[in-house]
C-alpha cells in the first residue's frame, strides 16, 4: 500500500490516532489525549461561564494536577482564558468552531511530526537523499491535515450524538 492509499483515522473516543490498518497504532501522548478531552469539556460548556479545573478533571476522570500542567501551554497558544476568584475557572478563548484539534494537540505536544528530522531537517545530513524521511513527512502532513479539519464544534456535535444514542455516558 503506497502513501496514496494511507488511511488516517482519529478515534476521539479511544483517544488514539490510527495510521494504516489493523493494530498498527501511532499513539498520542497523554498530553495530547488529555488536552483534547479538557478542550472538549470546555467546548461543551461554551458560553456558560468559567469552568473550574476541578470540575473538568472530575468529569474527564483525569488528575486535576495533570490538567493543571496543560493549562499554561493552552493559554500561551491563545486557546483558553482564565479567571480567578470564587467563580473562576477556564473558558475557550474563541468559539468551538474556530479551534481545531490540530491547534490543541500542537499546543500541548509541540510538533506533530513522527520523526524529528521532519520538523528539524538541519539535524540530519541525510535529509536530501533520505526517502524514508519523505514518507514520514508525507504521513505527518496527512495527519496534521486531518486534525486541522476537525474543530471543537464538530467534537461537541459528535459527543452530543453519542450522548443521545445512549453510548458511553458523558456527564454534563
Amino acid at each position: 500500500m503506497g502513501l496514496a492509499g494511507l488511511r488516517v483515522k482519529v478515534d476521539v473516543g479511544a483517544s488514539r490516532l490510527r495510521v494504516g490498518q489493523g493494530e498498527q497504532v501511532v499513539k498520542l501522548s497523554t498530553r495530547g489525549q488529555y488536552g483534547a478531552r479538557l478542550m472538549l469539556d470546555l467546548a461543551l460548556r461554551y458560553g456558560e461561564g468559567p469552568v473550574p479545573l476541578k470540575e473538568a478533571a472530575g468529569r474527564q476522570e483525569i488528575s486535576e494536577k495533570y490538567l493543571g500542567q496543560l493549562i499554561p501551554s493552552l493559554k500561551t497558544a491563545g486557546l483558553i482564558k482564565s479567571s480567578r476568584g470564587a467563580r473562576g475557572g477556564y473558558v475557550l478563548a474563541r468559539a468551538p468552531g474556530e479551534i481545531t484539534l490540530a491547534a490543541v494537540v500542537q499546543a500541548v505536544e509541540g510538533s506533530l511530526s513522527f520523526v524529528e528530522c521532519v520538523s528539524s531537517p538541519g539535524i540530519c545530513k541525510r535529509v536530501p537523499v533520505c526517502v524514508t524521511r519523505d514518507v514520514w513527512r508525507e504521513m505527518s502532513e496527512r495527519v496534521i491535515g486531518l486534525l486541522e479539519s476537525i474543530t471543537l464544534r464538530e467534537m461537541v456535535d459528535r459527543q452530543r450524538e453519542k450522548d443521545a444514542s445512549g453510548e458511553l455516558a458523558y456527564e454534563i
